[in-house]
């Protein structure tokens, strides 16, 4: 099922980071060839088995042009433990090496259409949503990954390739919306 999104301008936003800043998406897309906006959380087992590959993907890609930023939509009512002091904390326990943003009122997860964490979509320079989806075809599993679906469609987007496929089912949890 293909993302709403895909061929379409990225929702813009302007919110807190567990580093204390205010982060406002344009001002990347002037910075970078590549953003992946990755909805994420604290609890979620699925966000834990993918943080050493996406800290991974940020390491090897950064110097091209591409950043991370994961953004925590969770309601913390429900979920204590994605509150915004402690993501703070999980920033420095699991030493991310990309942006770590809340979206207190879960404004951006619906503009985006997000569903899981994690649930990534790709942007290019112009803000173009070019893929969404999942990180690659195995969860459970790094050394077993047959297709890192990702890291392929950042690497076709830097390369100026068509990227293939465009969407994949998100794998994970599913979002905590309000009541």
């Amino acid at each position: 099922m293909d993302s709403p999104l895909i061929g379409k301008y990225a929702p813009d936003f302007e919110i807190p980071g567990a580093d204390g800043a205010i982060h406002h998406l344009a001002r990347y897309l002037e910075r970078h060839r590549a953003i992946a906006v990755v909805f994420m959380c604290n609890h979620c087992p699925y966000v834990k088995l993918y943080l050493d590959r996406l800290k991974q993907l940020q390491t090897e890609l950064q110097s091209q042009g591409m950043t991370l930023i994961g953004i925590n939509p969770n309601d913390e009512k429900q979920f204590p433990e994605d509150s915004y002091e402690k993501m703070q904390s999980f920033v420095t326990e699991h030493q991310l090496n990309f942006l770590y943003l809340r979206d207190m009122n879960q404004d951006v997860a619906h503009s985006f259409n997000a569903e899981k964490t994690p649930h990534v979509f790709l942007l290019d320079q112009k803000g173009i949503v070019q893929y969404a989806g999942a990180i690659d075809d195995n969860a459970q599993d790094a050394t077993a990954v047959k297709t890192p679906y990702l890291k392929n469609a950042i690497a076709a987007l830097l390369n100026d390739d068509a990227i293939a496929p465009v969407s994949t089912a998100p794998v994970g949890c599913s979002i905590k919306w309000r009541d």
